[in-house]
């Protein structure tokens, strides 16, 4: 007899958000079966831990990018609500070993899993979860979607290795700050919507479409990350802010401001992130100097490209309630800077 656990359901979304939930409610109420059932275990820690996070008020847009791909592309069988389960469950894993690795207190407004139970638990868990995802492919039988997942699986891990070793190098350019995200981030919003094709049996045209969709839309939505870090509220952003600030973590943000400011102004920054040497009021100055090299709104300006290339990618495909619902999900990415 495994223990069980509940799942009180993602928060109330944005207006911009919607139509995508309203579209996705009863697949989702199918993915929440699945977390449940596959988050039971003897082991009396493991449900516990994983409701900690699961049940702590995530949108669960991952998910949700593949059940609306998967009906925007036709698809009428029941694969994607296991898929979709599948996704959560692999960035439900990411967040447990992000936060042991970023050293993280709070994980969307709550005290961390590392912090209640233990960066040993976290990791063991985390890794559980991957492996219910990868069990839970495997039933589908879809072979395609089992290669583009685990892909995605490899080069998640792939990005936080690469974010790990540009930790504190404020020599990191935007180029490769961008290959870090379109790793650690990108991959996993791609993934997901491309398996919705892969399911439907579409072209390779609309495959690929969606592949760019997921990618460029994940690319946007870690960039206004990057901007909420220093500009935004913590119950927005679910995390302490200034986490990224504390952690030594390099942004787009702050490689441009360290690329647009003074020989003076970069070393404050080489002090603060390479060093790790924090004064009360660094992150203020920090704030002041990424404010005053427009930073913020290059970071938003660029984000607002990589929307527009997510936007277009879906012009192949006919007018739909779906296809509006994953629109309007890049104009949430962007308008959460606002």
């Amino acid at each position: 007899m495994g223990v069980v656990i509940q799942l009180a359901g993602a928060r109330e979304p944005k207006a911009s958000l919607r139509l995508l939930f309203d579209l996705v409610d009863n697949d989702m109420a199918g993915v929440n079966r699945i977390i449940i059932d596959n988050s039971r275990s003897d082991v009396k820690l493991i449900p516990e831990l994983a409701l900690h996070l699961i049940d702590s008020g995530g949108k669960r847009l991952r998910p949700m990018l593949t059940i609306a791909s998967a009906r925007m592309c036709g698809y009428i069988g029941s694969d994607h609500v296991q898929l979709a389960a599948s996704v959560e469950f692999m960035h439900t894993a990411t967040l447990l070993h992000d936060d042991v690795v970023d050293e993280s207190d709070l994980r969307r407004g709550r005290k961390s899993a590392r912090i209640l139970w233990g960066n040993e638990a976290s990791v063991l868990v985390g890794d559980f979860l991957l492996g219910q995802a990868f069990k839970i492919m495997v039933a589908v039988g879809s072979l395609e979607a089992l290669r583009i997942l685990s892909n995605a699986a490899a080069v998640i891990a792939e990005g936080e290795v690469m974010q790990l070793t540009a930790a504190k190098n404020t020599e990191t350019t935007e180029d490769e700050y961008l290959a870090v995200i379109n790793a650690k981030t990108a991959a996993l919003f791609s993934a997901a919507a491309e398996v919705g094709a892969v399911l439907a049996g579409r072209s390779k045209a609309e495959k690929s479409a969606l592949r760019s969709y997921g990618r460029n839309l994940g690319i946007a939505f870690q960039l206004l990350d990057d901007v909420l870090d220093y500009s935004g509220d913590q119950e927005q952003l679910g995390k302490t802010v200034g986490d990224d600030f504390r952690a030594g973590k390099i942004t787009l943000p702050v490689v441009l401001s360290y690329r647009r400011g003074s020989d003076e102004e970069r070393i404050f920054w080489r002090r603060v992130l390479r060093d790790g040497d924090i004064h009360d009021g660094d992150l203020e100055q920090a704030i002041s100097l990424v404010t005053k090299h427009g930073a913020f709104d290059a970071t938003v300006e660029r984000a607002r490209h990589y929307g527009a290339i997510a936007h277009d990618a879906l012009a192949i495909f006919p007018d739909t309630n779906y296809k509006a619902a994953l629109l309007d999900t890049v104009a949430f990415c962007i308008d959460r800077a606002h």
